[in-house]
């Protein structure tokens, strides 16, 4: 295949990937609003405890996925306009994006390896806490708080390992809600979807990242190097004195006395 063949090539594959990696940049941001502001991750970090322990992984995740899907479509944007433009500088700024990105996903899926239960057990860690003040002191607050998180995991209290609940225990699952699902189990598998589709995203971003990474910086250096990725050429008119010769055979035309030639930018 020759040079130009390969570059307008990897330009097309450029913009076809930059429109993946800008789709998944919004896939990103829309599943991160929906988590902030979704009822059942906000009703555990509303809760008005003292110290809430999933409080703060609630932010921070909505902070670094905002982020991550920024660049993604930053990236995307860049590469898409410098492959159409043959522009070195915004090609540069996309490499810059990717590569971000990457490094940001690794450091992600090595904190999940890590810290694979974290999110979850500050959640049950937090559940834990509103239950027990309800069941110990009861006091309205407390109660709200705990029907409300009970509601909308469709759940009801926790089940003892010995299958044996005190009175006070009991008093909260009555009726059809003590046909519910213990509310460990059903929060563990609420989660355990959710980070499912988070593995996913995440093993998309870092494929997708890597190839722009490879297609960027080849494109950088075929721009560098002056290989046009898909013009056809545009003319200009060069007047030259009588008498001197062209430096290449090309088109010309004598007008009035003088020479002009057309050269191929």
């Amino acid at each position: 295949m020759r040079p130009g063949s390969r570059v307008r090539a990897a330009k097309c594959q450029m913009l076809a990937t930059s429109f993946f990696v800008m789709l998944l940049g919004f896939s990103v941001a829309t599943m991160e609003v929906l988590n902030y502001f979704g009822e059942h991750f906000a009703i555990i970090s509303q809760v008005s405890l003292e110290r809430n322990p999933y409080d703060a992984v609630h932010h921070w995740a909505f902070y670094v996925g905002i982020s991550l899907a920024g660049l993604l479509i930053l990236g995307a944007s860049l590469s898409t306009t410098a492959a159409v433009k043959e522009a070195q500088g915004l090609m540069a700024g996309g490499f810059l994006c990717f590569v971000l990105v990457f490094c940001a996903l690794l450091q992600v899926a090595y904190w999940r390896f890590r810290n694979p239960t974290q999110v979850e057990d500050a959640m049950l860690d937090t559940y834990d806490l509103v239950y027990d003040q309800a069941v110990r002191s009861p006091s309205s607050i407390r109660l709200q708080e705990l029907a409300a998180i009970q509601d909308t995991f469709l759940c009801c209290g926790k089940r003892s390992p010995f299958g044996i609940l005190e009175r006070s225990e009991a008093d909260l699952c009555q009726g059809e809600e003590a046909a519910r699902e213990d509310c460990l189990q059903s929060i563990q598998s609420f989660l355990r979807t959710h980070q499912n589709i988070i593995s996913m995203l995440s093993s998309a971003g870092l494929a997708l990242t890597v190839y722009s990474m490879l297609l960027s910086s080849f494109l950088w250096f075929a721009i560098l190097s002056g290989y046009n990725l898909d013009r056809k050429g545009t003319y200009t008119v060069t007047p030259r004195a009588r008498g001197c010769q062209p430096q290449e055979p090309s088109l010309f035309r004598h007008s009035q006395g003088e020479a002009y030639t057309s050269t191929l930018l």
